[in-house]
């Protein structure tokens, strides 16, 4: 049995380069003591803001530098965290940096709040200036914000409050991850211990006898305490609502969107097109049941795999050339700066001992867009997961190289389009250059099943997030019942005839931590249309539609997201988008028929 190495022990070409960032530890201290010390020179201009465009001007400049630094020293700090866990000077770089960003958040915090006090035609002469050219976008987008920023008071008191609003999530969380006890199933290694993290490995088992244990010991967990959760949930959008109401917005959706310039139509549209599309998901249920080979699809059937992995040995730098080729419709500048990334210093590649699972792409506007992976080369899954974290980096990448610091960082509803865009890039790159049947299969199942998650199961979440926060704001009390009624129906309706469910199943709506994120799973499903459509549009177009993408991944945070989709060549204002994805998925299942497993 291969052991897992000590973080000392990994070889430095397996680690990523974090001198990008800061080339020593004494570069990272003092960045640190300069945060403190620029959030000191800028509380010296409180009160002048207003008054003077040139006052305004250098506080500007002041606050840019101590953000960019700050987001360097946080970034290091963090990267650092997620390598070893059991590193206390890890630790305790990341609690300095959180303590100065706390105390230069409070010295600072005065900026917004004068800014949104200048009369909006003195503003707009100022945005207006060639000086304030690098600030034009964030002064922008304060300015949107303006009709529903309160008084100086009012803001205060829902500052004070801010802590306590999130107490529902908190409790939510201690009680699922920390409190309740699911117990342990039976398996052929013994008992092991059912939680939050292990449920879902335990849906994908083989063993009906295993997922069925684990399914019913689960929800019966969730049964004894659905009161107490319900409650939670209730109080969460009962805050949210008092937040949208205080400050004008006409609705809790409203407010959500508000921010990113979403309009309304873009999530109920969302809604209005999945549902439309019903029959295809339901068709796939019923093959689902079919390849199983079941008499009934219950619920503790839908993740299992329909075709296991294929065994193949995918190398970290074969899989760099998988990515090179399968990605080549990006252009040779695209492939080159994303596998000279790959190979050379963004990238953690392995596990290790107190290293966070998973992946992910994160970096700072200066230094590399890193990636942390936990590459296994038996694992195919993970060269998509390569390709999908590489996908997010080169998006941070030509975000920073076309953008000033303080407009580069893109939105959550951008975010997954470039990345999603990569993966389907893999996928038809695979399916269209292998002979194997199995793998085929695998490939097919698989990318089936990712699309469900993200574009049908997603939506199922935000009609239920929208439901729940409509019947409150129109006067119904949301109850353990009325929460689960409203669940039971949307299972019915998205899974389809074919389904059996347990008299618990409507508990999943209960378990959902995301649900205290309001309104936010529907920017999956919106991500995974548009990297779709434009993965189509780059594929069977030429060089305009390419150069149309390109233009999307350099605009970073300098439009709103819908305008910088349009871009690309997607309007995610109208349901052609969501359409097209599910055309896709309704191919894939079609395809998956057609095959003998």
């Amino acid at each position: 049995m291969k052991t897992i190495p000590l973080r000392k022990d990994v070889k430095q070409s397996d680690k990523w380069d974090l001198t990008s960032l800061f080339k020593t530890e004494q570069d990272w201290e003092v960045s640190l003591s300069k945060i403190t010390e620029i959030a000191n020179k800028i509380s010296e201009y409180q009160g002048q803001i207003k008054d003077s465009a040139q006052k305004m001007l250098e506080v500007l400049k002041l606050n840019e530098e101590m953000e960019q630094i700050a987001e360097s020293v946080g970034s290091y700090a963090f990267l650092l965290t997620t390598t070893d866990a059991g590193d206390s000077t890890y630790q305790d770089k990341q609690g300095r940096y959180m303590m100065a960003a706390v105390e230069a958040q409070t010295k600072t915090c005065f900026i917004v709040t004068e800014i949104q006090e200048i009369p909006e035609e003195e503003l707009k002469t100022r945005m207006n200036r060639p000086d304030y050219a690098a600030y034009k976008i964030f002064l922008e987008k304060l300015l949107h914000q303006k009709p529903y920023i309160l008084s100086e008071k009012e803001e205060r008191l829902f500052a004070l409050q801010a802590e306590s609003s999130g107490t529902a999530k908190k409790a939510f969380s201690m009680l699922t991850n920390v409190d309740m006890d699911f117990g342990t199933v039976k398996t052929p290694e013994g008992e092991l211990p059912l939680t939050q993290t292990t449920y879902s490995s335990f849906m994908e088992n083989p063993d009906r006898n295993i997922r069925k244990e684990a399914y019913t010991k689960f929800y019966k967990t969730f049964d004894n305490h659905k009161n107490t959760i319900a409650t939670l949930y209730a109080g969460n959008v009962q805050q949210d609502i008092y937040h949208a109401r205080a400050r004008g917005y006409k609705s809790s959706l409203q407010m959500a969107l508000y921010p990113d310039n979403v309009p309304e139509e873009v999530y109920r549209n969302l809604i209005s097109t999945v549902r439309a599309n019903l029959e295809p998901l339901h068709k796939y249920y019923s093959l689902r049941k079919k390849i199983l080979k079941l008499d009934e699809l219950r619920h503790y059937d839908v993740y299992t795999p329909l075709v296991s992995e294929v065994k193949c040995k995918t190398p970290y730098n074969d899989a760099v050339e998988m990515l090179r080729n399968a990605l080549s419709p990006l252009g040779k500048d695209y492939t080159d700066i994303l596998c000279n990334g790959l190979l050379n210093g963004w990238v953690d590649r392995y596990e290790n001992k107190g290293k966070r699972s998973g992946a992910f792409s994160a970096g700072a506007y200066t230094g590399y867009p890193y990636i942390l992976l936990n590459y296994k080369e038996d694992v195919l899954r993970d060269v998509f997961t390569m390709a999908h974290e590489g996908g997010h980096s080169m998006h941070s990448y030509f975000s920073a190289k076309s953008n000033p610091f303080m407009c580069y960082d893109y939105t959550i509803f951008e975010a997954e389009v470039a990345s999603t865009f990569n993966e389907q890039l893999l996928f038809e790159y695979l399916l269209k250059n292998t002979t194997d049947e199995k793998m085929k299969a695998y490939l097919l199942c698989t990318r089936a099943s990712d699309v469900l998650a993200t574009l049908h199961r997603q939506t199922m979440f935000a009609e239920y997030e929208l439901k729940a926060h409509e019947l409150v704001e129109n006067g119904t009390p949301l109850s353990v019942e009325v929460l689960r009624s409203e669940y039971r129906k949307l299972l019915q309706d998205y899974f389809g005839p074919e389904m059996v469910f347990e008299e618990e199943s409507d508990l999943e709506g209960l378990r959902i931590p995301h649900f205290y994120n309001s309104f936010y799973v529907y920017k999956y499903s919106t991500g995974i249309s548009a990297a779709l459509a434009l993965s189509d549009r780059v594929l069977n177009g030429g060089k305009s539609e390419l150069e149309d993408y390109y233009k999307f991944l350099k605009s970073g945070g300098s439009r709103y997201p819908i305008d910088s989709l349009k871009l690309a060549g997607v309007d995610m204002s109208k349901p052609e988008p969501i359409q097209a994805a599910l055309n896709k998925f309704a191919d894939l299942v079609e395809q998956i028929s057609n095959l003998k497993i």
